[in-house]
């Protein structure tokens, strides 16, 4: 879609789960599940997916694996039976070379925009990473990504997103430091620079993903929120996501938070320390994902391309617990219902 209208479609608010990698026992790719959960999200009302990320396992990309082209291709041949196409947004890695290439390989598939880590620059200076980010722009639109540190992010200080946003084919940003302080950081920049209109802010902080949609900022008589999320979390659960995000656009609209909102905002936070591992640094964080999907019947196993990456001690019970204790943010009577065509 053009510039113009990915923009459009962004400011609206969407759900954009991150898609994660469903594999058989052998740990190859399972193609019939990979499009049931791509089904799965189209079905729940997600606006976008976000495939080669995290989520997706980075591993993907190794030479021994060779599964960026195939995964991202599955996603978008099954987008093709939305009614409404959604925003595909394709993960992007690596130093200048490598992202190059994988941004023209996103294009080729038709993919929209490129959520760009920026990783690979753990040393890099403001210019550098500004000169990076331009010459992906060039093949791809960009999704910047403020990544937590946990997870191999960065920080970025408010100069550097005050020059990543003046980049003219910047079209949203993934704010997700799991950081307050660093949150603002990015709103600020945006308000600065008075570019608020044109670039679409996501939630990609997982402790919260309620307060940051429920909030407004203001800065100097400007102001910027978030419009939706880009989230691992919402792999699971997306339908009830979908539903809360339109809760959401009622509440703002009526000027009037009550108090369920903050009651559901912890709730979800407790639901994502079980899933995503925080006891332990987020080291299961993908498998935990991956067992919901498991128990739903959408993945045959939580099986990660790592033999060695599962889900860590004590975090079993952590999800038993809260999967149990906040049933209305789960999704299984919805999957069960339509998982048989999913999977044909």
């Amino acid at each position: 879609m053009s510039t113009e209208a990915l923009r459009e479609r962004l400011a609206r608010g969407l759900v954009i789960p991150a898609h994660p990698l469903a594999l058989t026992a052998e740990r190859r790719l399972d193609e019939v599940r990979q499009r049931a959960l791509t089904r799965y999200y189209l079905a729940a009302g997600a606006g976008g997916l976000a495939v080669g990320v995290h989520m997706t396992q980075f591993t993907i990309r190794e030479a021994s694996v060779g599964l960026f082209q195939p995964v991202l291709e599955l996603a978008a041949e099954i987008s093709r039976e939305a009614i409404e196409r959604p925003v595909l947004v394709a993960g992007i890695t690596g130093p200048t070379r490598q992202a190059l290439a994988e941004a023209q390989t996103a294009v080729e598939l038709g993919y929209d925009a490129g959520l760009l880590s920026l990783a690979a620059f753990a040393d890099a200076g403001n210019d550098e990473l500004i000169a990076h980010c331009k010459a992906v722009a060039e093949v791809l639109p960009l999704f910047g990504f403020y990544l937590q540190l946990a997870a191999g992010g960065r920080i970025l200080e408010v100069d550097f997103w005050r020059r990543f946003v003046e980049i003219d084919r910047v079209v949203a940003i993934k704010v997700a430091p799991f950081s307050r302080y660093r949150t603002l950081d990015v709103m600020r920049a945006l308000a600065d620079t008075g570019r608020s209109a044109e670039i679409a802010l996501y939630t990609g902080n997982d402790d919260a993903i309620l307060f940051d949609l429920l909030s407004e900022y203001r800065f100097n008589g400007c102001g910027a929120r978030f419009a939706g999320g880009l989230l691992g979390q919402w792999a699971v659960g997306t339908r009830r996501s979908v539903q809360l995000l339109v809760e959401v656009a009622g509440w703002r609209a009526a000027g009037s938070i009550p108090m369920e909102a903050l009651l559901r905002a912890h709730e979800l936070t407790d639901t994502n320390a079980a899933l995503f591992d925080v006891a332990n640094n987020f080291a299961g964080c993908i498998a935990g994902v991956h067992e919901i999907l498991r128990r739903q019947g959408l993945m045959a196993g939580r099986w990660c391309l790592d033999p060695d990456e599962d889900l860590s001690p004590g975090q079993l019970a952590e999800i038993e617990r809260v999967h149990r204790a906040y049933p209305h943010l789960h999704d299984d009577e919805f999957i069960a219902k339509h998982l048989d065509n999913w999977l044909r």
